[in-house]
């Protein structure tokens, strides 16, 4: 007599799927440089607290590299995130530098698992709301434009500001140069002086490439262009939606 054994029947592998334990993401760290700016604190927080908002269960939480707490490496290293929480360091910032590859990259190394994204820029959703800031503040389309850039020692922190300056010139159509507030040429006043000298009676429009308002936005509004535009984010507005969606991408691009 022979005995056949049955095999147990095979439940449906979707339905066994959803048994599987789903990990959460990491939490996102919105990491900006700080600024002693009420102003501009304000509007940095505006931004986290959409982000906040748009990664849903994902916690998210904002820290900073140089003047405001917490610093990033003290938050990665706090109780905050718990024992066995990752993270994914986004940098509030604008290009490559000391600060987005080596404060951030420090900081991360203080918690296996920690990832850097990259910065936010250069891209083209920045440019759209560049465009927008220079409309509100009364540019005529077709006037030449100047990018004003914080500066950076790092040649690829220069490098980027270039290339935001080509994107935001194919968005604008129009002629766009790259200048500098500080650490790199060509500095924005003499950028101004020399695009007046060789355009009489051509307004100078300069495009404020900085997150908030702040210490360089006052360096840039010293140098008194026509038109000045706001930087990305103005305090009292809700966060333009092109930012916090660039935020939430780096943070997808870093995990994926």
């Amino acid at each position: 007599m022979t005995t056949v054994y049955a095999e147990p029947a095979m439940m449906d592998h979707a339905a066994w799927q959803g048994w599987a334990e789903m990990l959460p993401e990491p939490t996102l760290v919105a990491v900006s440089h700080g600024t002693g700016d009420r102003a501009g604190r304000d509007a940095v927080k505006g931004l986290v607290d959409a982000v906040g908002t748009a990664m849903g269960d994902t916690p998210v939480h904002g820290a900073f590299v140089d003047v405001e707490h917490p610093r990033a490496g003290r938050f990665v290293r706090s109780g905050v995130l718990g024992p066995d929480a990752s993270a994914v360091l986004v940098p509030l910032l604008l290009s490559a530098g000391t600060h987005a590859s080596g404060d951030l990259a420090e900081a991360a190394a203080l918690r296996p698992g920690t990832r850097v994204a990259r910065p936010l820029g250069p891209a083209t959703g920045l440019a759209v709301v560049l465009r927008r800031r220079l409309l509100e503040a009364g540019w005529v389309p077709g006037e030449p434009v100047i990018l004003a850039c914080a500066g950076s020692t790092d040649p690829a922190g220069v490098a980027d500001c270039r290339t935001m300056a080509q994107l935001l010139a194919g968005h604008l159509q129009v002629p766009v140069t790259a200048a500098f507030i500080s650490a790199a040429e060509p500095r924005l006043g003499a950028t101004i002086n020399a695009a007046r000298t060789h355009n009489p009676g051509v307004r100078t429009a300069v495009s404020t490439y900085l997150l908030a308002p702040g210490h360089f936005a006052d360096l840039a509004a010293g140098c008194a262009p026509d038109v000045l535009g706001k930087p990305l984010l103005v305090p009292g507005e809700n966060p333009p939606q092109e930012l916090v969606d660039m935020v939430v991408k780096r943070y997808r691009q870093a995990i994926a």
